[in-house]
């Protein structure tokens, strides 16, 4: 099962990190001042990035 994770970091930010029904991290956020924006952002992802599309931006050479 995929789950966003929230947590502070060392510097006291809020960050979150994508992670695996494996448990491997996907990806992981910037960090923020509030938890609130932090969760916002997770709120966009899943509400903005059903129909995302690969822009991949590599020569066709470097394949």
């Amino acid at each position: 099962m995929y789950k966003f994770e929230v947590y502070k970091d060392k510097a006291g930010e809020f960050r979150f990190r994508f992670k695996a029904s494996n448990g491997e991290t996907m990806f992981g956020s910037e960090g923020y001042k509030a938890k609130a924006s932090a969760i916002a952002a997770i709120e966009s992802i899943k509400k903005n990035s059903p129909g995302a599309v690969i822009d991949d931006t590599t020569k066709a050479a470097d394949a």
